[in-house]
């Protein structure tokens, strides 16, 4: 086993820290301040491939491996984990169900101008009865001809309101519960694509998050990806694999913290040589240090099997259950080692901390959801030999 990138994978990750610090770090607090969407940030991260990582070139995409994307996703979110956010959900979300499950035509016509960034793309799943609980999906879509009438609410849908390019669940046979789903591709411009009011959220303001309504909304036929009926199990291995982005986000996250607690504690603590020194902030470093360590091994040995073409499922949930975790533990310690600091929105630890309370909501640090993530786990692992 190799622990170290190689030469390629260290450019690719200066590249990304370079452009974190110099492109987005300047920006940070403004859009934090007005939620803005980082429009022509994004439109610089398509020209250098940063969304198109690893979709093939003949589609417009960079060409690199998954542990290229986790590198990548970690260094932007280091900076700006909002920013990471919606790096990965493009990535990993709308471009990857197309390119995964999309017929040849719909690759062609779809994946230039994702991977690209010429246009945002967005993954419609959750509604306000089925969050944690995918398969009770109410959106129908019925055909009629030859297209799909699609009819319901969307909500927490990333890029909605920026996003042209629509990955939708949608019912297509009640009967058959969730082997009744199937998945579209819908347009921004097509009628009855309604876009809901844009969420005021605690922290990762500057990713877009809004819901959606579909009222009679005509797709085409041939926007439907795959077979009908195969939505749902497209879905979860959409979601599988969005798991590695959301740990390499929780993983830049936690190094932040940690990076910017070291240098508050080097310009502050000499005052107080003695805390510093041989008292607990440096073994509390330490341990910061540790955890982070182990949650980035987690993530990449998950993006090095999905790379081997190995079942990677039960790696990954591990690794976004630990990440998180790890993540919200150092946003925390982070606001404590500046004191009072720490609860102003000068110091950037505080849109860290604030940034962190998202990975609590998901399959993070939530009772509830350690319960739901534990029993992923341990149904993936009744699977092992």
């Amino acid at each position: 086993m190799d622990f170290y990138l190689t030469e390629t994978q260290k450019q690719v990750k200066n590249l990304a820290r370079e452009f974190a610090e110099n492109e987005i770090a300047p920006h940070i607090r403004k859009f934090d301040a007005t939620g803005e969407f980082p429009t022509e940030i994004m439109k610089k991260l398509g020209e250098i491939g940063f969304l198109g990582i690893t979709f093939p070139e003949k589609y417009g995409g960079a060409g690199l491996s998954y542990l290229d994307y986790v590198v990548i996703i970690e260094e932007i979110s280091r900076v700006d984990p909002s920013i990471g956010l919606s790096v990965s959900a493009h990535n990993g979300l709308c471009t990857n169900h197309i390119f995964m499950f999309g017929s040849e035509e719909q690759k062609q016509k779809y994946l230039p101008d994702l991977c690209t960034g010429k246009k945002i793309g967005a993954w419609a799943l959750t509604e306000p009865q089925a969050g944690s609980d995918a398969a009770n999906l109410l959106t129908s879509a019925v055909r009629e001809g030859d297209h799909y009438v699609l009819n319901g609410n969307k909500v927490f849908t990333t890029h909605a309101g920026v996003g042209e390019i629509i990955v939708v669940m949608a019912v297509t046979d009640k009967s058959k519960g969730k082997n009744g789903i199937s998945a579209f591709i819908v347009e921004k411009n097509y009628d009855g694509v309604i876009v809901g009011k844009k969420e005021d959220k605690l922290g990762m303001r500057a990713s877009d998050t809004c819901s959606l309504t579909f009222d009679g909304c005509r797709v085409p036929v041939e926007n439907l990806i795959g077979e009908e009926g195969q939505g749902y199990r497209q879905a979860m291995e959409i979601l599988a694999g969005g798991r590695i982005g959301i740990a390499a986000l929780s993983v830049g996250l936690a190094q932040g913290a940690l990076d910017l607690s070291l240098k508050y504690a080097k310009e502050f603590y000499p005052f107080f040589f003695y805390f510093f020194y041989f008292l607990s902030l440096p073994f509390l470093f330490f341990l910061m240090a540790t955890q982070i360590e182990a949650a980035r091994l987690l993530t990449y040995k998950a993006a090095y099997l999905k790379d081997q073409g190995k079942d990677y499922h039960l790696h990954a949930s591990m690794a976004k259950y630990y990440a998180s975790e790890v993540a919200v533990k150092c946003a925390n310690e982070a606001v404590q080692i500046y004191g009072g600091y720490g609860y102003i929105k000068e110091y950037p630890v505080e849109k860290l901390y604030r940034d962190a309370k998202l990975l609590t909501i998901g399959e993070g640090t939530s009772e509830i959801q350690k319960i739901i993530i534990a029993n992923k786990i341990l149904k993936e692992l009744s699977h092992l030999d």
